[in-house]
């Protein structure tokens, strides 16, 4: 019997076999300046080897298979601009070949990696990174956060009108690190060699794997054993980077640290179910900061944002649990008094928390909280509001946060990757794998419980003592609330000088922090501050 699990809520989160160490061959490693030159081979469009030979939805079309020759990446030089001072960097787009012990390509792995010139890998930080869904590409932590370039949004991360462009990112993390952004398989350029090939990998098994072998690959073949290395997760990222941590640690590769952006490492803590009462606790919170964003709350909540914050967050953790905790015991009186502080502190209706039984889901806020202004609030991230496509009484979820952000980052990157970074192919870059036919994603049996990576996490921390752990979260993010994040690095079972390894940062934003360019800053700014404290003194 498999997980029941929403496919809303986990496709939405940004959405056993046996890798073998490969003898990798040798690619072109990243120039300098010096000695840069065009590349003489472009990438091959990976292709369909079997054209469709019936109507699209036709029994007797074949399979798809796709091409999986290994092309040496494309690199360009480019510079920028941070903090006042010019920075060179190599940039390498192209796909690293996932393989069996036997040789035989698996599947290919799309990058971009930047690289300073003229540095020492074994002082020079290397940094991998990669979105999640599962089912996303790493485009959002690429050109919102991480990488030389960024989508041109408004200051607050609003949609801003077509056609979409990027421009240069002053607050990218190359000042402190080289970056490597990794698409998963199945997303952005990466493919599997066919459909069976590709199940392999639609797991959270099977994910962490791939990304432990594609790193293992990569510190190969570009000689970087001796950087010292990171992860930055997001979303569902944050579920594969625990969990490759751990996996690597038992194949002998070590981390400094990991950055764990909008966490999502026990589902315990976000899966709404009617015997699972931890969720509506934890995110009660957040629905606070969004009713005080959009001025929903009573005057004296909204005086002290942190003080109200800190108010709520005991209520919920104490009151509020110990009401969901007595179900159908709970008096009248009792169940009265609950109703009217969840209102208090979400600015909804008393009617609608009682008709939810206490316990209000995602879709049940954001549809209800400005029902009156005729408008859904943001799921990914609750400053954002729009009207429903499909009119206000339509019982489907809509996020108009996903709705803002999906077309200026797919425009921009695609521009961008063709244009300046010289990938050249007719293949779509797939911002979501959900449209794929062969998508399915395992996420375990039930005898496991719901899905948790925590336990890797805390393996990794363990077995290295000097793994530093950063927990970013934004405050109107209901995908991934920051108090579940809270909640979950709080029940690692850690020694104590092991818990002090562990440090937060908190944004006005939402699931995606750097939307917001105040956060953006403060997101580089804290980044930084973390790999520098992360680094080994020096040798």
């Amino acid at each position: 019997m498999r997980i029941s699990i929403s496919s809303l809520a986990l496709a939405m989160l940004l959405t056993p076999f046996a890798l073998g160490q490969a003898a990798p061959q040798k690619l072109k490693t990243e120039a300098s300046p010096a000695n840069a030159k065009e590349p003489e081979e472009r990438p091959s469009e990976s292709r369909k080897a079997d054209e469709k030979t019936g109507a699209e939805n036709s029994a007797s079309e074949k399979p798809e298979r796709y091409d999986m020759t290994e092309v040496p990446p494309v690199a360009t030089q480019h510079e920028i601009t941070v903090d006042g001072r010019p920075l060179r960097y190599t940039a390498n787009a192209g796909r690293l070949p996932i393989k069996r012990d036997d040789g035989n390509i698996l599947a290919e792995m799309f990058f971009v990696s930047y690289t300073l010139a003229a540095q020492d890998p074994a002082k020079r930080p290397l940094t991998f990174a990669f979105n999640g869904g599962p089912g996303s590409a790493t485009v959002w932590l690429h050109m919102g956060a991480l990488g030389p370039k960024r989508v041109l949004m408004q200051p607050a991360g609003f949609m801003p009108e077509p056609p979409y462009r990027g421009v240069d990112n002053s607050a990218t993390a190359l000042g402190v690190t080289d970056l490597v952004l990794v698409d998963a398989i199945g997303t952005g350029f990466s493919r599997a060699a066919n459909g069976e090939e590709e199940k392999k990998f639609l797991s959270v098994a099977g994910d962490v794997r791939a990304f432990g072998e594609f790193i293992r690959a990569y510190i190969t073949r570009y000689e970087r054993w001796s950087s010292p290395l990171f992860l930055v997760g997001e979303s569902y990222g944050t579920t594969r980077a625990a969990g490759v941590a751990g996996y690597l640690a038992d194949q002998g590769i070590a981390f400094n640290g990991i950055a764990l952006l909008s966490s999502a490492l026990e589902f315990e803590t976000l899966e709404f179910t009617k015997a699972n009462d931890l969720p509506y606790v934890l995110i009660l919170p957040s629905y606070t900061m969004i009713a005080a964003y959009h001025k929903k709350l009573p005057p004296d909540l909204n005086e002290n944002p942190a003080k109200t914050r800190a108010e709520v967050e005991h209520w919920a953790s104490t009151d509020y649990a110990q009401a969901l905790a007595q179900g159908d015991r709970l008096s009248t009186q009792e169940r009265k008094t609950v109703i009217s502080q969840i209102s208090r502190y979400t600015g909804l209706a008393t009617e609608v928390i009682d008709q939810a039984n206490l316990r209000i889901d995602v879709q049940e806020f954001t549809h209800n909280l400005l029902l009156e202004q005729k408008v859904r609030v943001g799921r990914l991230d609750g400053r954002f509001t729009g009207p429903d496509p499909r009119g206000l009484l339509d019982p489907s979820f809509y996020d108009p946060s996903m709705s803002e952000t999906l077309p200026p980052y797919t425009a921009a990157f695609n521009q961008y990757v063709r244009n300046e970074l010289g990938y050249k192919t007719d293949m779509p870059y797939r911002v979501f794998a959900f449209s794929s036919q062969e998508f399915k994603w395992e996420w375990g049996s039930a005898e496991k419980g719901f899905p948790d990576t925590a336990t890797e996490l805390r393996q990794a921390m363990a077995k290295n003592p000097y793994l530093k752990v950063l927990v970013m979260e934004g405050y109107y993010d209901l995908a991934t609330p920051y108090f579940a994040a809270n909640y979950t690095m709080d029940h690692l079972n850690l020694p104590e000088q092991l818990r002090k390894n562990i440090s937060y940062a908190t944004y006005e934003s939402g699931h995606m922090v750097y939307l917001d360019t105040k956060s953006l800053a403060k997101f580089r700014q804290d980044l930084g501050s973390f790999v520098a404290k992360s680094l080994p003194p020096t040798r």
